[in-house]
């Protein structure tokens, strides 16, 4: 049978990820990363994952090198002060034209031995939801680190995150 450009049928396709197990998804769940990402150039393709236990992180998981997947957090739900002003390179190369249209999140990096847990708060993952593009970007004028410490009792299980 032939597909027309009006079927919404998707094919699922089902990959075997170290960290995860097996994991079925359609090509409209990637997430889409055109300039990579800044440690990560090549890598294009990227599904977002939930882990039960981890309540308060998600995992980036990248379809083209199964051994990389980044844990991100909200970074309003560790910091209430915190204020992302989008650069204007990000708002257009993102097709950014709504609040509603995008997410932003944050890499959280676990230090030696699972205790002490950071979050880039310089450079967060912002994904418009729409399009299902994302890209890192570097916030201007802010005075945010690449290793801002998670507050403990924001970390529920660190030791759970470091051994995904």
């Amino acid at each position: 049978m032939m597909e027309t450009a009006l079927d919404t049928r998707q094919e699922t396709r089902t990959i075997d990820f170290p960290r995860f197990g097996l994991c079925t998804y359609t090509e409209s769940e990637v997430i889409s990363f055109p300039w990579g990402l800044p440690a990560f150039p090549q890598l294009r393709g990227f599904l977002v994952l939930s882990v039960p236990g981890q309540e308060g992180f998600i995992w980036l998981q990248s379809l083209d090198d199964v051994k990389v997947a980044l844990p991100l957090s909200d970074p309003w739900s560790l910091f209430d002060d915190y204020e992302a002003q989008l650069p204007q390179y990000a708002r257009q190369s993102l097709g950014i034209e709504a609040a509603d249209d995008f997410c932003i999140m944050c890499v959280c990096v676990v230090g030696k031995g699972a205790a002490e847990m950071s979050i880039n708060l310089l450079a967060p993952v912002v994904i418009n939801l729409k399009t299902r593009m994302g890209r890192q970007i570097t916030l201007e004028n802010q005075a945010y680190s690449v290793r801002t410490p998670i507050p403990r009792k924001a970390a529920a299980s660190p030791e759970q995150v470091a051994q995904t």
